[in-house]
C-alpha cells in the first residue's frame, strides 16, 4: 500500500487503496508542497475521497490533464454517468458543485454544447471592451471613494469582492440599484455556509426577473442578446438561458475577485513586483499572468466522468468514475515546469481557464481580464503608495480546496480626496 504524504491523512477505499481526503488546512497554507507530495506518493492521478467517503480521482499531471480535457467522449462532462449517484444523499454539501440533471451549459455535451457555448461567446463579444473598461473604472472609483480618505482598508472585502459582480450585472442587464444586494447574495452562495441557499435563491430570483423583463422589453445587454439568439424551435429556452446567466455570473465573479486579490498580494509582497508600484520593470499584466501560473484562483474543478473502463497515468479508472481537474497542481507539474522560480512572462499554457471544448469561453476570459486589470490599475493609480499593513506571513486563505483566495488583505496608504459622483 502506498504511504500517504506527510501531513496528508488518507482513507482506504473498498479495494484497500489509500485515498487522500480533498480537505484540510494545507490546501490553504501550503498547496504547492501538498500537491508535490501527492504526486510523489501517488503519481499523476491521485485517488482522493470527498465528503461522505465518496471516492474520486484528482488529476495532477499536466499531460494527463491535457488528455482528459482534450477527449470529451472518453472523459465526458455528462454527470449522469457517475457511478456514485446511488449513495449520494440529498443534502450532500457538494451537490451545488456536482449537479445532476441541471439544465445549464456545464453539463451539456456534444453539438448542443458547442452551439450553447457559441451563443454565450457571441453575446459577450458584442460588449464593447472600451465600454466594459469604462464601467469597471466607474465602479472601481466608486468603491475606492468609500475608503480613500481613511488611509487604510481591506482591499479584499471592501474592493475585490465587490467589483466583478457589479460590472457583470451592469453588462448582463441588471439595474445598478440591485447591485449591492446581488453582491451579498452571490458571496453568500459561493461561501457555501448557512446563508448559501438563501443567496442562491436571491440570485435565481434576480435573473428570473431579468429574463421576464427582457422578454417583454429587449435592451442592449447580454441577457437580451442571448434571448434573441436562442429563440426558435431548435434554440434554447428562457430557463436554459437563465441557468447559463447564473453560471456565467458565479464563474465570472469569484475567480475574478480572487484574481484581483491574488495579483495585489503578489505586487505588495514579491520583490520582483513591488518596484512596479512606482513604475518598476514588472507590470500589472505580468503579475496577473504569474498569478494564473503560481496562485490560480481556481485550484480544482469537478469534473469529468469516465465513459468506459480505462487506464490513465498508470491507474485503473472504472466506467463512471469521477475525475477532478487539478488545475493548480498541473500548472506546477515539474515535468513541464523544470524551474518554477523563473517568471513565466507571456507564457499562457496554464490550465487556469481549463482546456478543450468545456474550457472557459475566450470572450469570458477577456471579460475577466479587463475587469481584473482595470481593478488593479485603478487602485494603484489612485493610491500609489499603498502598502501591506500586516506581515505577509499572516495573510490567510479561505478554507476551500476548490477556489484559492485571501480572506483579507489589509493595506495602508496616504489618505486622498474622493472623486465625487463616480459611484
Amino acid at each position: 500500500m502506498t504511504t500517504p504524504p506527510p501531513g496528508c491523512p488518507a482513507h482506504a477505499g473498498s479495494t484497500g487503496e489509500v485515498r487522500v481526503p480533498l480537505s484540510g488546512p494545507r490546501f490553504q497554507t501550503d498547496p504547492v508542497a501538498l500537491y508535490r507530495e501527492m504526486r510523489r506518493a501517488h503519481g499523476p492521478v491521485v485517488p482522493v475521497v470527498l465528503p461522505g467517503d465518496v471516492p474520486a480521482w484528482l488529476v495532477v499531471g499536466y499531460r494527463e490533464l491535457h488528455q482528459v480535457t482534450s477527449d470529451p467522449v472518453l472523459f465526458s462532462r455528462d454527470s449522469e454517468l457517475w457511478n456514485q449517484w446511488p449513495r449520494i444523499p440529498a443534502d450532500w454539501p457538494l451537490l451545488p458543485m456536482i449537479g445532476r440533471k441541471q439544465p445549464s451549459i456545464l453539463y451539456t455535451v456534444g453539438e448542443r454544447h458547442t452551439r450553447r457555448a457559441r451563443l454565450i461567446s457571441d453575446a459577450l463579444e458584442a460588449v464593447d471592451p472600451f465600454e466594459l473598461r469604462r464601467i469597471a473604472e466607474q465602479f472601481a472609483d466608486g468603491l475606492i471613494d468609500a475608503f480613500c480618505t481613511k488611509g487604510e482598508t481591506d482591499v479584499i472585502n471592501r474592493y475585490a469582492m465587490l467589483l466583478p459582480v457589479r460590472v457583470l450585472a451592469k453588462v448582463y442587464g441588471i439595474p445598478d440599484a440591485q447591485g449591492p444586494d446581488l453582491v451579498a447574495a452571490l458571496n453568500d452562495m459561493i461561501d457555501g455556509r448557512e446563508r448559501a441557499l438563501a443567496g442562491q435563491q436571491h440570485v435565481a430570483a434576480t435573473f428570473q426577473a431579468l429574463i421576464a423583463e427582457r422578454q417583454a422589453a429587449p435592451a442592449h445587454d447580454v441577457a437580451s442578446a442571448m434571448l434573441a439568439a436562442g429563440a426558435g424551435p431548435d434554440g434554447f429556452s428562457p430557463e436554459e438561458i437563465l441557468q447559463d446567466l447564473m453560471v456565467m455570473m458565479a464563474a465570472g465573479h469569484q475567480p475574478t475577485a480572487d484574481w484581483i486579490g491574488n495579483t495585489l498580494r503578489l505586487m505588495l509582497t514579491d520583490d520582483r513586483f513591488t518596484a512596479s508600484l512606482s513604475g518598476g520593470r514588472h507590470s500589472v499584466a505580468e503579475a496577473m499572468n504569474e498569478v494564473l501560473w503560481e496562485d490560480t484562483p481556481t485550484q480544482n474543478v469537478a469534473g469529468r466522468w469516465a465513459s468506459r473502463d480505462m487506464r490513465l497515468g498508470g491507474r485503473a479508472v472504472a466506467s463512471g468514475d469521477l475525475l477532478l481537474l487539478g488545475l493548480a497542481a498541473a500548472n506546477g507539474d515539474p515535468q513541464v515546469r523544470t524551474d518554477a522560480s523563473v517568471l513565466t512572462g507571456g507564457n499562457n499554457a496554464f490550465f487556469s481557464f481549463g482546456h478543450g471544448e468545456h474550457r472557459c469561453p475566450f470572450t469570458a476570459q477577456e471579460t475577466a481580464e479587463v475587469i481584473a486589470r482595470t481593478a488593479v490599475e485603478v487602485l494603484l493609480d489612485r493610491l500609489p503608495d499603498i502598502d501591506l499593513a500586516v506581515p505577509a506571513a499572516s495573510l490567510t486563505r479561505r478554507p476551500s480546496p476548490w477556489l484559492r483566495g485571501l480572506t483579507a488583505l489589509p493595506v495602508t496608504f496616504t489618505p486622498t480626496p474622493a472623486l465625487r459622483g463616480t459611484a
